[in-house]
This record gives C-alpha cells, structure tokens and sequence, in this order.
C-alpha cells in the first residue's frame, strides 16, 4: 500500500472514530463548563474539552488562559534582548545564541509559506525556522522571546505556569518574526500585482517550536534566571548561579 493509500485510509479511520460520540465523556474538564467533551459529541476524539475550549488551548497553549498581547510582552522583550546586548560575552548566553544558530543552520532548504500543505508539523516547525535564516532575524531575538515570557509568568498572579503554555506563548513570537511569503510582479494592464501568505500560528507547530527555544535556552536559564524586571528603567537583572 502506498503512503498516499495508507494516509488516507488513516483519515477515513478517524473521521468515523469522531463521528461515533462515546457517552463516556459527558464534561468538558474546564471548571464551570456545562459542554461535553468532543469526544461525547459527534465533533472530534478530545477526551477532555469541548470544541471551543479545544481550540482555545490549541492556540494559546491553555484551555482557559488567554495568550499575552504584544503590548503586554514588549517591556519584558526590549528588557531581556538589553540584557543579553550587556552579557554578550556570557559563556551562557553564547550557548543560547549558537544553539538558535545551530537550528537555523539544520533547518534545511526555505519553502513559501504556501507551498506548506501536506508538511507534518514537525517539518512545519523547521520551515519556520528556515524562514527566519532567510529573513536574518537576530537569533537573540529569540532567546529574549523565551525570556520575556519567563518573566511575564513569573509576574503574573495568574499564570498558567506549566511548560506547555510558556513553550507555545513563546513559540508564537518567534513564529511572528518568520512572518509569511510576499511577492509583487506586474501582471500586464492590471499593473502590479501582490501575494501575502501567512502560515496559521496554532497547534502542534507551535508546540515543537516551542521545545526547540526552550531547549536552546535552558542551560541559560538554569545559571541566571530569574531574571528580575525593572518597570521603570525597562531593564533586566539576572542572579547569577555557581557553575
């Protein structure tokens, strides 16, 4: 049987799974939901949330908690890049910078935004990382991202704090930097024509890109988190840790 034969025998597979509603699952697991999980309906295999929760969590990494909007993260950004700017020389912010080096340099070769169809999202995640190469974004941009979202959990009094959602808020910073495919041509009488594709910022995606930031940054935070921001002189101070 061929792959194609294969895939689509698997998805056939489970669009009846999801259309055959188990009465296990009666409840959606959020505190205060009166919805059944998916899986209780006839839209989808989720054991635990209902659609709308569902996809609150594929987008933001939390089925209850909101994502933070650039507005609330630039202070923590333009904090942590100040902060890596003044520790250049740090043997563990150099680890952090070559680690995101490294994962721009294995990325492989950049595909369009549009030509993305069909890629798992393991191979999604790489294309961004691809795009950002292209695109020559600062890899300290996106060791701040990391960081800026650890000091925006640590000053929020309600924050979700498992690593799941740090991971997917930061992965969705650094999926913005990678940006999208724009091109312009002339198209003869109708003049100048113009094509902007942006790829979806949700789902497993941002989960794997996510895990690649945090593994580049982890040995830096492990020796100076954390990191304690200044609100008024938009600074960062880390607590250095003995090697």
């Amino acid at each position: 049987m061929s792959n194609w034969a294969a895939k689509r025998d698997r998805k056939n597979e489970v669009k009846a799974r999801a259309a055959e509603p188990s009465h296990m699952f009666r409840h959606c697991r959020v505190i205060g939901c009166n919805k059944p999980a998916r899986a209780g309906t006839e839209d989808g295999l989720d054991t635990y949330f209902c659609r709308t929760h569902s996809d609150h969590y594929s987008r933001h990494g939390s089925p209850y908690k909101r994502s933070y909007t650039a507005k609330e993260l630039a202070p923590y950004r333009n904090a942590a890049f100040a902060w890596l700017e003044a520790n250049a020389e740090d043997r563990w912010v150099r680890n952090a910078v070559d680690r995101v080096e490294t994962l721009y340099r294995v990325a492989g070769p950049h595909i369009e935004a549009f030509r993305l169809r069909g890629l798992s999202p393991e191979e999604r995640a790489k294309a961004a990382w691809a795009r950002l190469r292209k695109a020559k974004i600062d890899p300290r941009r996106v060791v701040a991202a990391w960081l800026a979202v650890e000091m925006a959990v640590a000053a929020d009094p309600q924050a979700d704090r498992r690593p799941e959602y740090k991971r997917v808020q930061t992965a969705k910073l650094v999926h913005r930097m990678a940006s999208g495919t724009h091109k312009r041509w002339q198209s003869g009488p109708g003049g100048e024509q113009e094509l902007h594709i942006y790829p979806r910022s949700r789902g497993r995606v941002l989960r794997h890109m996510g895990k690649d930031v945090e593994a580049a940054a982890e040995l830096l935070c492990d020796h100076h988190l954390p990191l304690r921001f200044d609100g008024d002189q938009r600074s960062a101070k880390a607590t250095s840790r003995p090697s």
